[in-house]
């Protein structure tokens, strides 16, 4: 029983444990706490104005991009399995949290989170965390960017301070309406929206080190008081930030409004994961740690829960913050606790002065989040590469933008399997004897000898699964001899499917009219089992099929079953 316990539990711990007990179990003292402390302050300064810009953006009140950043983040640091991970609401979401607001309310927006939260730790418990790696780059390139794209087109209202009201959902009537009326445009907001982007890209560009969006977003905000603007501000837009979180309650279950948000909380679900996975992978990269797949889902899917219970937003690990968070020298995931603790001091202390923020900057905030999610240089790399590559990429990131993006993922996902498929199937050889056996000792006489006594053999490379099995079952039918034997000669065929398995079969029983013996040679493992239970399910048996390790083999049993010496002449007949 005690044995039991050990192995579920060292199991758990690899496959399950949050990072945060690893780091524990080897130590942890006050120095290497105040690395994290310096570093969770750092990544603070710069989640505020990223955790009220993407709050607005998505529809809902800058209060709660602060309650998702604090408790959201907290429990991704705690439960999750990068060692660096930051947490808190991303611009992925903004489109589909903004839909979700827009149809149904908050109420939608909590069925959606309940939902995502669910699927993402049933897909940490079933280790599926390995698998998102398997997401095709121009898909992931492609949704991105998509997103990039749609979160600037919902900031031009506020960055230039249009006067219009109801703007459309669908991105090209949006756009129609924004060229519509440009002159509408307020001298106010223009003047603080050029002041952040040269805040910003100044910053950046001068003094890396220093939180360019804070700098911006406090400059901003002094500016219209000092000079009394007349511009949109979080205070007369939104009311103002509480100084305090709100008690936390599940909210009312309803499964008719579950149902009409299904795909809306497995498009959060997905983003989430790949968003989080792909993060600690960055920086992995970065520090040489290795962060746990499956525990970082955990993580996420109860930090999307416990938002929902503190009326926040969907989360995920953000890569610009997690990368912050190394950079300023965090050891371990108290970083991210640590945090979470100054974002909600920072409610606590300073949240009347937020009321004062221009929305002005907050846009260009969201709109410089947006150009870096549009990554114009790996779509630049990616459109001179392969066709099926571009193509992919074209169709993900139009099809975000002008339709949605549960069609986006799916249709490139097809996509890019299909073209794959193609591409492998593209890799299946099949050579016959004349250019097999020259790697064989006598290898020239050796195919005249073959010849004349009616043996063939034919080399298969490459994957022979159903993407190539129609080129495999062509070659089969052109086939026109009935030889006494038949070499397969597989060593160079690394899997088999049904598809495959079937091809070979349709063409063993086919020569079994002729009474041709086959001999597969030097079969790997898979393909063997494959073939194996094939075989036993058509009723073909040892007879007429023979196995060798070597095509050297095979040609010992093919002059044993013909009795042909080693020479080739025929053996003497006994008396």
């Amino acid at each position: 029983m005690f044995g039991f316990v050990k192995n579920f539990t060292t199991a758990y711990g690899r496959n399950f444990a949050p990072k945060i007990y690893e780091v524990l179990k080897h130590g942890y003292d006050r120095e290497k706490f105040r690395s994290d402390s310096i570093a969770g302050m750092t990544v603070a300064v710069v989640s505020i104005p990223l955790a009220l810009a993407l709050a607005i953006a998505s529809g809902v009140s800058p209060a709660q991009g602060l309650y998702t950043a604090i408790v959201a983040g907290f429990f991704i640091a705690l439960l999750g399995g990068s060692r660096y991970q930051i947490g808190g609401p991303t611009g992925a979401f903004v489109v589909v949290i903004f839909n979700v607001m827009q149809q149904y309310g908050y109420d939608g927006l909590a069925m959606t989170m309940l939902i995502a939260g669910v699927v993402l730790i049933l897909a940490g418990f079933l280790r599926l965390g390995t698998y998102i790696k398997y997401i095709p780059y121009p898909v992931v390139v492609g949704f991105t960017a998509g997103i990039g794209l749609l979160l600037i087109s919902t900031q031009v209202k506020d960055l230039l301070g249009l006067q219009i009201d109801n703007v459309p959902a669908d991105f090209l009537p949006k756009w129609k309406l924004y060229l519509a009326n440009l002159e509408k445009y307020s001298l106010s907001s223009l003047f603080i929206s050029l002041f952040s982007f040269v805040a910003i890209l100044y910053t950046q560009f001068k003094k890396p080190k220093l939180p360019a969006y804070l700098i911006s977003v406090v400059g901003a905000t002094l500016l219209v008081a000092v000079l009394q603007l007349d511009i949109d501000t979080i205070g007369n837009k939104f009311g103002g930030i509480p100084h305090f979180l709100p008690m936390p309650h599940f909210p009312e279950f309803n499964l008719d409004l579950m149902l009409k948000v299904l795909p809306s909380g497995l498009t959060i679900a997905f983003l989430a994961g790949v968003e989080s996975l792909l993060s600690a992978t960055v920086v992995d990269g970065m520090s040489g740690d290795n962060h746990n797949s499956n525990a970082e889902l955990i993580g996420e899917g109860v930090a999307n829960l416990m938002s929902m219970c503190f009326t926040g937003v969907p989360a995920t690990g953000a890569i610009a913050r997690t990368a912050t968070n190394y950079k300023a020298g965090a050891y371990s995931p108290m970083a991210g606790i640590m945090q979470s603790v100054f974002l909600l001091l920072f409610m606590l202390l300073l949240a009347p002065i937020a009321q004062f923020i221009p929305l002005a900057c907050l846009s260009v905030v969201l709109v410089l989040i947006g150009w870096n999610m549009l990554n114009l240089e790996k779509i630049y790399k990616l459109l001179l590469g392969p066709k099926g590559d571009r193509y992919t990429l074209l169709a993900t990131l139009l099809l975000t933008v002008l339709v949605d993006l549960n069609t986006a993922i799916s249709v490139g996902f097809i996509m890019a399997s299909v073209i794959f498929m193609h591409r492998m199937s593209r890799e299946i050889e099949i050579e016959t004897d004349e250019e097999v056996i020259e790697d064989v000792p006598g290898g020239r006489d050796l195919t005249q000898v073959l010849h004349e006594n009616g043996v063939m053999s034919l080399r298969l490379s490459g994957p022979l699964f159903f993407g190539g099995a129609a080129q495999v079952s062509r070659f089969f039918r052109k086939i026109g001899e009935h030889p006494k034997v038949l070499i397969l000669r597989m060593g160079y065929v690394p899997v088999v499917d049904a598809s495959g398995a079937n091809i070979i079969v349709e063409f063993i029983k086919k020569l079994k009219k002729y009474n041709t013996k086959v001999i597969l040679s030097n079969v790997k493992k898979q393909p063997r089992r494959v073939l194996h239970d094939a075989f036993l399910k058509e009723g073909l048996d040892r007879r007429m099929i023979a196995t060798a390790s070597t095509f050297e083999n095979a040609l010992k049993m093919t002059r044993r079953y013909l009795k042909i010496k080693e020479d080739g002449s025929p053996e003497a007949k006994k008396e």
